[in-house]
């Protein structure tokens, strides 16, 4: 079970490199979020990136393919941690716990492991198809040597995730009941919330409904915003979760974590990824807990002109240039908010969201490992999903209630000042709620699947630096909103069918 855990922080058997999971891709690169980020915000307004790592600039510029080391290497991770998942469950059956004679208590504690693992399934089966739609599918009954894999159809991975979802809920310890870093219900809601608000790009019927009552459950489960924003992607930002002995009181934010630990989950991916690469320019390495930056990662300028102006670019008001809006964690000094060349260090801001350090400044147990553990879900996109899909025209929630939710975010987001509430829900729009997503999430691994949503990821209309390949932005060839199945499993599976326009 702890591989089943551990392959969402670790890239193998060895630490950073030496025995990777993943064949065929450089290990550091391999891990499960560095490729996940990579399709979710390398692919959209919000980051660019300096070197020319294999595949990275043909994801920046929309012109990837099924042979792109990147398209390749997420969907191999994900296919790797299913099957670790499917062998996990083929080797705790009941008979299989009756023949090594274990029972009582510990088959008790295995079956709590089965239902844990079964959400980590279908968390992976939802970004396949998410990201390519229609994956090859085997479970825990697929018989090995029965065949090549079938393959499953976007709309049939639809049904399954969610009846999977709902079958183990009733197994999952309760909300904020679990160790920390391990699924509980309110994970399973969460993730249904999240598909139910994707259903009408997976499947062509929306579900708004299913959205607002799977969002409220998870914000009825006693989850709180921890005060200060600045505190969720520091080094000790496990006192943001919502477990016993992991939160701090009233700040229990944190629904589902990936963890990471500087001497334990050593790896090149994660927030390792983003703290170290996120260092650019002038922006000083000990404030974020790193032996050196990367001068890798920095801001496109979509992102920040989502913001108030800076009262301060010269960073003496570090991290935030004393922006009212504390989540404008941004880095001037040096940079410029223009991107006109994807490899000069000095186009874009830097980003100072992620610092390996503790709220007290202290630096983690490791400067070249990260220490920061990763939420992939936590409450404000419970209350993003609940407003959005009461925009929508979902009728089980109210727009009352959902421009309270908004403001609770927008409240911590000024520091405690109402000074950025909304005033009514007149001002409550889609747009705002999407422009909210990018102040709140950004950098997180949600826009690409965000601007499909809206209709955006391909469209002329909404442009970024580099989109289509142009240095001022264009549109792109919708079948652009899947990513294709890569060539090398066409090539040894022929169930498997391609994505349209690859």
């Amino acid at each position: 079970m702890a591989k089943v855990y551990g392959s969402f922080a670790l890239t193998g058997n060895d630490g950073g490199a030496g025995s990777g999971d993943i064949q065929g891709i450089d290990e550091g690169t391999s891990d499960f979020f560095r490729e996940y980020w990579d399709m979710q915000d390398l692919t959209t307004d919000e980051p660019v990136y300096t070197w020319n790592d294999p595949g990275i600039y043909d994801m920046q510029n929309d012109v990837w393919s099924a042979t792109n080391v990147n398209v390749q290497g997420l969907y191999d991770r994900c296919l790797y941690q299913i099957t670790l998942v499917n062998n996990f469950l083929q080797q705790t059956t009941p008979a299989q716990l009756a023949k090594n004679n274990i029972s009582g208590a510990y088959a008790d504690t295995v079956a709590q492991f089965r239902a844990e693992a079964r959400f980590l399934r279908a968390y992976q089966y939802w970004v396949l198809m998410d990201v390519y739609g229609k994956p090859p599918f085997v479970t825990e009954n697929t018989v090995l040597g029965s065949g090549y894999p079938p393959q499953i159809s976007r709309t049939a991975l639809y049904a399954y995730v969610v009846s999977e979802l709902k079958a183990i809920d009733p197994l999952m310890v309760k909300p904020m009941h679990n160790q920390y870093g391990r699924a509980d219900e309110a994970a399973v809601w969460a993730l249904l919330a999240r598909v139910y608000l994707n259903a009408g790009v997976y499947t062509g019927t929306t579900d708004y409904n299913d959205a607002i009552t799977y969002a409220s459950k998870v914000i009825g489960a006693g989850y709180s915003l921890v005060p200060d924003f600045t505190q969720l992607f520091l080094a000790d930002n496990n006192l943001c979760a919502g477990v016993p002995g992991g939160g701090s009181a009233n700040e229990d934010e944190f629904i589902f974590t990936i963890n990471y630990d500087g001497v334990h989950t050593q790896g090149y991916g994660g927030l390792q990824y983003l703290t170290h690469g996120g260092v650019v320019g002038s922006m000083p390495p000990n404030d974020f807990g790193v032996a050196s930056g990367y001068n890798e990662l920095r801001a496109k300028p979509n992102i920040p002109n989502l913001f108030p102006a800076p009262p301060y670019t010269d960073g003496s008001h570090f991290p935030n240039n004393g922006n009212p809006d504390t989540r404008a964690e941004f880095w001037y000094p040096g940079q410029q908010l223009a991107v006109t060349s994807q490899p000069t260090e000095s186009n874009g801001l830097g980003v100072t969201k992620f610092r390996d350090v503790s709220r007290t400044g202290v630096a983690g147990l490791s400067s070249t490992y990260s220490n920061i553990d990763l939420p992939l879900f936590r409450l404000p996109e419970m209350y993003f999903i609940y407003a959005e899909a009461v925009l929508r025209g979902g009728t089980t929630g109210d727009l009352p209630t959902a421009l309270k939710y908004i403001n609770l975010v927008r409240t911590r987001a000024y520091g405690g000042s109402l000074a950025g509430n909304l005033t009514g829900t007149d001002q409550l729009t889609l747009q705002f709620i999407l422009d909210e997503r990018g102040r709140e999430l950004f950098w997180e691994g949600f826009r690409r699947t965000d601007l499909i949503r809206y209709g955006l990821f391909t469209s002329a209309s909404y442009v970024w630096p580099f989109k289509g390949g142009v240095p001022s932005g264009a549109g792109v060839p919708d079948f652009r909103n899947l990513m294709p199945i890569p060539e090398s499993d066409r090539s040894a599976n022929p169930n498997l069918t391609q994505n349209p326009g690859y």
